[in-house]
């Protein structure tokens, strides 16, 4: 009987630790809402830096109800993100999803010449009629950011909640337009946050899995795998922890509550490698991966807190991050 391939099933979690493969992730996953309510499920801000809030604990369940908590806040530096197109998918004849059509405005930014070779739309009516012949099965905004500290801009698809009909005319309302982070999240609303993290090249495994150092005499070699694993298979199996790279990866962290939106946010002498916040800053409970200057996507929540507590900010700190 001849040998039977098939790719490997089910998930592997973080493995294979390979470098991303840029430098901001795309927007796949997120929470599902109403469907007669038609809104992106993504935003895209800049990370500035992290400082740290008082709060007034309003959870009835907890120890320290009414009482003064201090919680460690990412600023996040939230300029308002442009939509330059929209992208309108069908399937094949496997029944694959692909692009179809791609619609562009009839204005686009000078600075977006910068990261795309586009033209600005010229048959833009002509190019709407075609959509009526085509089967739609999905429609993405394309976005891109407006950084307030370089010129080049990111491009990224941001997907729409909604039936496929609105989620069309949603589209070509918002064709050329702007959107704000007041347009798709709230105070106190809990959000996903996906970034490509703080790339730290090639490490050994001790730093990059943890495991244990070894003994002074156990075969001359302290910070390596004790074993390679079983005789069989005759191959070193691709879990076993190995040095390479770490950092600069993708990952998605779970339900980070938006405590403030509020107009810039400044600290004395400025965030580091960033300084002080002139747009729209988002003030988000814990902290978030990468570094100062990524660019984070906060989507709509796939593990949603059912319950949420009234947010009663004490204070917040701006004292600066140098020690000063």
């Amino acid at each position: 009987m001849p040998k039977v391939k098939r790719p490997l099933r089910g998930s592997r979690a973080f493995y294979p630790r390979k470098r991303a493969k840029r430098i901001y992730p795309r927007v796949k996953n997120t929470g599902k809402l109403n469907l007669n309510e038609i809104k992106p499920l993504a935003f895209a801000a800049y990370k500035a830096g992290m400082t740290h809030v008082i709060l007034k604990e309003n959870n009835p369940n907890s120890q320290l109800k009414g009482k003064h908590i201090m919680k460690a806040v990412t600023i996040l530096d939230a300029p308002p993100i442009s939509v330059f197109g929209f992208r309108c998918y069908t399937t094949d004849e496997n029944n694959r999803k692909i692009s179809a059509i791609d619609i562009f405005s009839e204005k686009l930014n000078k600075n977006l010449a910068r990261k795309l070779k586009i033209k600005p739309e010229t048959k833009l009516s002509e190019k709407l009629e075609k959509i009526s012949k085509i089967n739609i099965i999905d429609v993405t905004l394309l976005c891109h950011t407006n950084p307030s500290f370089k010129k080049k801009p990111e491009v990224f698809e941001i997907p729409i909640n909604g039936e496929i009909n609105k989620k069309l005319e949603y589209a070509k309302q918002i064709l050329g337009k702007e959107i704000n982070i007041s347009d798709i999240f709230k105070e106190g609303e809990y959000v996903d946050v996906s970034a490509v993290t703080k790339g730290k090249g090639t490490e050994g495994p001790v730093k990059r899995f943890g495991i244990v150092v070894l003994g002074r005499k156990y075969q001359q070699m302290q910070r390596h795998v004790g074993s390679l694993g079983t005789t069989e298979p005759g191959k070193i199996r691709p879990t076993v922890p190995a040095a390479g790279q770490l950092g600069f990866q993708t990952r998605t962290e779970f339900n980070k509550r938006i405590l403030k939106i509020q107009n810039g946010f400044e600290i004395k002498g400025g965030f580091v490698n960033y300084g002080n916040v002139k747009n729209n800053a988002i003030i988000l409970e814990g902290s978030v991966p990468g570094p100062a200057k990524r660019l984070i996507f906060l989507k709509y929540p796939v593990r949603l807190h059912k319950t949420k507590y009234p947010i009663e900010i004490i204070h917040i700190s701006n004292s600066s991050n140098l020690g000063d």
